[in-house]
């Protein structure tokens, strides 16, 4: 018998089983993929992105930054897997959505210590476990999680179309990056005033796929539909995905009234997705309204976006920091499934429990990670935010904050949050040299 069990081979689920079997338990890791499909995977590799192929900013003046870099520290196999297969994306970490995920498969199967099991998990083991079956936990495992916690436990969040770039029409785009940051790794379709109403007007009355048994729309802020940000007023857009400011079009010089970026999506650079665009447009509204798009009017679809159910716990009433639930059975749970919303958060989490089920494992108290990190404050704020929980990305209100003046003298944002930053990863480095923690 397995010294862990690991349900679930997406982010969190890799993750943890990856930190667990470095620490030296054995670990039975299983994944349903292929046996049982869901809605929204195309492969049966873990760690699969359906959703957008960025991982989030790289540099440390950004909250996603930090988190990374923590990661990075403490050993991360996702971290390891996306730094070897990014593509370009400007200052954020895109990865190749193919080479990816396969290369995380590769590295948690051939770990010695892992076992994979291909099969759906309908019931809670009682041995210690970690629970990280994201967004699209199956129905009869989400029953059993939900007897747990006496509440509903999902709302919806949508995926962007992904476009072949041989089918766009090179005359019409350009390449930039917003402010020149990094490379020149976004193509971008500029807008006139009247391109960008009409464009407006006909997504905001294009027709819906309806949510089967389901009656609300209950979507996350950070994923709203691109037609919803629509319905909000004309302007949103312009001031939402299709920001115009820092990508002066360089045929004119001017900055566009609006744009439209294509980012990067596999390491060959055939495969482009529509920032910002989730959707959940019917399929053929979504090829009539996209392909008024200057420079997509022919656009070739290599995937509708598309909506999907996302499953999360009321962490606040159930979970410890350390991911363990509060009731006191050897049980974790890690990833979306916590309430944190984004690949690197899923990822942390996904590391806080691999790490703890591992101590529980060997006889050891599971630890806390520190507030003063990035992981440790997001761990800390869904397991006692007050009132209702909502799932939350990384950001800088979760650490403590930093003078705004030195020696007289006001520090910029991008100083604060490089000291921030640099804080942040001090309090790490001390954690880790107490040798308490991780398999590093």
């Amino acid at each position: 018998m397995p010294d862990v069990t690991i349900i679930g081979a997406g982010l969190a689920g890799s993750e943890a089983a990856w930190q667990a079997a470095e620490l030296g338990c054995t670990v039975a890791l299983w994944e349903m993929r292929p046996v049982k499909e869901t809605p929204a995977h195309r492969t049966e590799h873990f760690a699969e992105l359906v959703c957008s192929n960025s991982l989030g900013n790289r540099s440390l003046e950004t909250a996603s930054g930090l988190l990374k870099e923590e990661l990075r520290r403490l050993g991360s196999v996702i971290l390891r897997c996306a730094d070897v297969n990014s593509v370009p994306a400007g200052g954020a970490l895109g990865v190749a959505r193919e080479d990816f995920p396969r290369a995380v498969t590769e590295a948690v199967h051939s770990h010695p210590n892992i076992e994979v099991i291909r099969k759906e998990v309908t019931d809670i083991p009682e041995s210690p476990t970690v629970v990280a079956t994201g967004p699209l936990t199956s129905d009869a495992l989400a029953e059993k999680i939900e007897a747990l916690s006496g509440e509903r436990l999902y709302f919806y969040d949508a995926a962007s179309p992904i476009i072949h770039r041989d089918s766009l029409d090179e005359g019409r785009i350009y390449r930039a990056s917003r402010y020149d940051k990094g490379e020149a790794a976004y193509l971008n379709c500029a807008m006139t005033e009247e391109q960008y109403y009409s464009f407006v007007d006909d997504l905001a009355t294009a027709e819906l796929s309806p949510i089967k048994d389901f009656e609300e729309d209950l979507y996350f802020e950070g994923c709203l539909p691109v037609e919803t940000i629509a319905r909000r007023g004309r302007d949103t857009l312009r001031f939402g995905p299709m920001k115009p400011v820092g990508l002066p079009d360089p045929r004119t010089g001017e900055i566009p009234y609006a744009v439209v970026q294509l980012r990067q999506d596999d390491a060959e650079g055939h495969l482009y997705n529509i920032v910002g665009f989730q959707t959940r447009l019917k399929w053929g509204e979504q090829r009539r309204v996209f392909r008024t798009i200057p420079g997509l009017e022919n656009a070739d679809f290599a995937r509708m976006g598309v909506m999907h159910r996302n499953t999360y716990l009321p962490s606040n009433q159930m979970l410890e920091a350390t991911m363990r639930i509060r009731s006191g059975e050897p049980l974790f749970f890690a990833g979306q499934l916590t309430g944190v919303e984004g690949y690197v958060e899923s990822t942390a989490m996904g590391h806080i429990a691999g790490t703890n089920v591992a101590r529980l494992a060997r006889g050891e108290e599971p630890i806390t990670m520190p507030r003063g990190t990035m992981m440790g404050a997001l761990a800390h704020y869904i397991t006692t935010k007050e009132g209702t929980l909502q799932p939350i990305n990384s950001n800088w209100g979760l650490v403590p904050s930093v003078p705004k003046k030195e020696n007289g003298r006001r520090l910029s944002k991008p100083e604060r949050r490089q000291r921030q930053a640099q804080t942040a990863l001090s309090v790490l480095d001390e954690f880790m040299q107490e040798g308490v923690k991780t398999a590093v």
